[in-house]
């Protein structure tokens, strides 16, 4: 199965940066794209879970984590 990952427009050019692609059966997943050629791990939240975190993100609710505030 052919998966079309994404990387945000904001990503910067020096690998800082995670993807986003739509797996099956409705999962999403997130990996960091410095792992990405080596197969390394993918986060997998269902469709439910991912709605709420991005969700979460609109309203603010993460700003203060990494730096951001």
């Amino acid at each position: 199965m052919s998966v079309g990952w994404v990387k945000s427009s904001e990503s910067i050019g020096n690998g800082q940066c995670v993807e986003v692609a739509d797996l099956r059966d409705g999962i999403v997943g997130v990996r960091n794209i410095r792992h990405a050629d080596m197969g390394g791990p993918i986060l997998a939240f269902t469709g439910d879970e991912w709605r709420a975190f991005i969700k979460g993100a609109r309203n603010g609710e993460f700003d203060k984590f990494g730096g951001t505030e």
